[in-house]
């Protein structure tokens, strides 16, 4: 009687225990989550990733350290560089936000950092796509929608570099009127749709946010680039042009009337004594 009386006892003391641990560990990995945290914020990434990678060891559910981890090596990343090394860490990140998205497939913070990821080591169709999906979500996202217009803008610029040097031209900015025919024909069909998406999305951007001056100014960019696929047809070409250049002051003004905004706001925050 007295063994059988036992054996709930310490089945419950185990159980106990078990319970204790799980609290103390969960507790270590917040730990380790402030301590990666304060790491991060300093920029000492590495550092910040042990600590993460610490917490996610004690608490194998611990959901904020995955992320935050995923984010620390995001942060090591280098742009277009394509070192082995660069692309591992690149990988580490992926799979940790891939591994978020697992289990929530809506994270804006995980496919923005996706997308982030993606054309810092030059996948930009693939950063395009996940640029898309926030939009899914989140359809007033300008940063998303201006984001994808500037690398439509980036691959239409490399191509124009590629074709108008192989026809003996350096990019004049204005249309490249001296350019072939057979130039042009390769410019339009390189960079037609690249340029009216591009054109699509920054607009949005610009109906999102009236004053995304960063959003403007690669509309002027992007109009200049459709100032090349106007072949022999010197009127539109010169309407592209009167595009930017309008879209060009639009930006200066949109600048100049967010910077006296951040000031005021910088001088609201001052108490005079």
């Amino acid at each position: 009687m007295k063994l059988n009386a036992r054996i709930p006892v310490t089945a419950a003391l185990l159980a106990l225990l078990l319970i204790t641990a799980t609290g103390c560990n969960r507790l270590k990995a917040r730990d380790q989550l402030t301590k990666g945290v304060q790491a991060f914020k300093n920029a000492r990434y590495e550092e910040a990733v042990n600590h993460f990678q610490q917490s996610i060891a004690l608490d194998p559910n611990y959901e904020d350290a995955k992320l935050y981890l995923a984010t620390a090596y995001s942060y090591q990343v280098v742009p277009n560089l394509d070192t082995p090394e660069n692309l591992a860490i690149a990988k580490k990140a992926l799979d940790g936000f891939n591994a978020v998205l697992a289990k929530n497939p809506n994270d804006l913070t995980a496919l923005k950092q996706i997308a982030s990821i993606n054309r810092n080591i030059k996948k930009f169709d693939v950063a395009k796509d996940y640029e898309k999906k926030v939009i899914a979500i989140a359809p007033n996202d300008a940063e998303a929608y201006y984001t994808i217009g500037v690398v439509n803008w980036m691959q239409a610029y490399k191509n124009a570099i590629a074709i108008l040097a192989a026809d003996g031209l350096t990019d004049d900015g204005n249309g490249n009127a001296k350019k072939s025919k057979a130039a042009c024909l390769k410019l339009q069909e390189a960079n037609s749709a690249l340029v009216e998406e591009g054109l699509k999305f920054l607009h949005r951007a610009v109906e999102i946010n009236p004053t995304y001056d960063d959003a403007m100014q690669y509309l002027q960019l992007t109009y200049r680039r459709r100032a090349d696929l106007a072949c022999g047809d010197d009127a539109a070409r010169k309407a592209d042009l009167a595009s930017a250049d309008e879209w060009s002051q639009k930006a200066m003004g949109a600048r100049k009337e967010n910077e006296r905004k951040k000031e005021e706001k910088n001088a609201g925050g001052v108490t005079m004594q």
